[in-house]
């Protein structure tokens, strides 16, 4: 299969894809379209964040629904709101011509919506398992009518502590006319026992490793001393082209420290946790989305599902022991055919993970060179150039320039010029690497980590004394990272 139209969809189907600019389906769509559009079976698909997963059950699922019968006839279930909402918003695109609109349910939201959208005969329901649950407890979804169930991202709802709910839903579903596809990064132990338990002979694609990281995205790993990272973040953020992309740390205290010490140095910066009320996070992510926010610090948890265009970089502030994890966070940048980079921040404890990643995914992380303060300065100033040049309508500004202005430029050349005018916009730039005390966030290993990398942990706190950098210290970074636990499951 070389495009879309060689599937003979249907007209409605087809319109839509066009309208949405899709010629050439990605590998898991052209390995999982034929299979599913065939007769109707159960299916595993394995394959990694933006690989295209959510058309390859999409365009399937909606060519089997009958607009005809009211009620649910497909569930697609989710790991978190966030990635619920994504694939909701993508299945009205692709079933727009057809009349077909999904409903979105998910904790955090209000239940007489969800409820109003059920009772107006939603064909499909996108929704995370705990919501799904509270809905079929009330009675207020029903799955008699279902036809197909999607486990989109299994791995993560198990590993979030959502494999009780999983089952407790497949269990009600009506197995003698559905079929459950099942898609998952990662075949973990727990993925595996699900699919044998549920799923009647499934055919099966899976997408190499290789495959699974996009060929867009470079890799870099830094191998820096813990307390040092917060320095080195802030050069590698200044040294990069156009910085847009998401931070992603272990516990939500880390990330609520981070925040707050990168906003401190005066980036414009977000965060997300599993502490936040939903409205919150709605409006972060606007913010994101909109580029008034050039950067999110994440948990991985927060940030699953997270779906933002043109993300050019992806760091991990700590590097992640589980493959998933890595693959999931680097997944965020590079798609859609795009380039992106993934930089990973190293301790030399930890610098044999890069080794196992790499065998893992049979993949190559170059290390990255830290550039220096001279280095960071320079690009800075650099970055003014282009404004500089296209600003040429001066207007009545040259008039307005008395004689005293005009004796003190007598003496100077276009450099000291140049630079003065910087040094009013850039006065950060001026310090000399005398030492000023910052205390920065430092990441410790938490006890007890729960689902958001909550927990405590022992020992005395670090600060650290940083040269130079933007104006305006941090707050006192100097307590535990730990906080109060996210032990529980994620919000319903």
């Amino acid at each position: 299969m070389i495009t879309f139209k060689e599937l003979n969809l249907i007209e409605p189907l087809q319109k839509a894809i066009d309208a949405l600019g899709y010629e050439t389906p990605s590998p898991v769509q052209v390995e999982t379209l034929p299979i599913l559009l065939g007769d109707p079976t159960d299916f595993i698909g394995q394959a990694a964040t933006g690989t295209g997963k959510t058309a390859a059950f999409s365009i399937p699922m909606l060519s089997r629904l009958n607009t005809q019968i009211k009620g649910v006839q497909a569930l697609v279930l989710c790991p978190t709101r966030e990635l619920a909402v994504q694939v909701s918003q993508q299945i009205n695109l692709l079933g727009k011509f057809l009349g077909i609109r999904s409903l979105p349910i998910y904790g955090g939201a209000s239940y007489g919506d969800q409820i109003r959208g059920l009772r107006d005969s939603a064909n499909v329901v996108v929704g995370t398992p705990g919501r799904v649950i509270d809905h079929l407890s009330r009675g207020t979804l029903k799955l008699e009518n279902v036809n197909v169930v999607i486990l989109d991202e299994a791995d993560e709802m198990i590993s979030m502590g959502f494999k009780d709910e999983l089952e407790e839903i497949l269990k009600t579903v009506p197995r003698e006319k559905s079929n459950i596809w099942l898609f998952s990064a990662t075949m973990s132990k727990e993925v595996r026992r699900v699919a044998d338990t549920y799923l009647k002979n499934p055919k099966q694609v899976q997408i190499n490793r290789t495959e699974m990281l996009s060929n867009t995205v470079e890799q870099f790993y830094y191998v820096t001393q813990e307390a040092n990272k917060p320095e080195i973040l802030c050069k590698l953020i200044d040294h990069a082209e156009n910085f847009y992309g998401v931070i992603f740390c272990q516990t939500k205290s880390l990330v609520a420290d981070l925040t707050q010490y990168l906003q401190s140095r005066g980036y414009k910066v977000d965060c997300l946790h599993g502490d936040k009320e939903q409205a919150d996070r709605e409006r972060t992510m606007q913010s994101f989305r909109d580029k008034r926010v050039q950067m999110l610090v994440c948990t991985d948890v927060a940030a699953r599902g997270l779906d933002v265009k043109d993300l050019t970089h992806v760091v991990n502030y700590s590097i992640p022991r589980e493959l998933d994890s890595y693959v999931h966070r680097i997944g965020r940048t590079a798609r859609s055919g795009k380039s992106g980079v993934a930089m990973s921040l190293v301790t030399p404890a930890n610098r044999r993970l890069v080794e196992r990643i790499e065998f893992m995914t049979k993949s190559r992380m170059k290390e990255g060179k830290i550039p220096s303060s001279k280095e960071v300065g320079m690009k800075r100033v650099s970055a003014l150039l282009p404004k500089f040049e296209l600003t040429k309508e001066l207007g009545r500004l040259t008039e307005l320039m008395d004689k005293p202005w005009l004796d003190s430029l007598e003496s100077l050349t276009k450099q000291e010029i140049a630079s003065r005018f910087i040094a009013m916009l850039m006065p950060d730039l001026l310090q000399t690497p005398t030492r000023k005390t910052f205390a920065v966030p430092v990441e410790r290993a938490p006890m007890n980590r729960g689902r958001d990398g909550g927990g405590q942990s022992r020992g005395r706190p670090f600060s650290r004394e940083r040269r130079g950098g933007r104006p305006g210290g941090g707050r006192d970074f100097g307590r535990s990272s730990g906080g109060r636990s996210e032990s529980h499951k994620p919000r319903r």
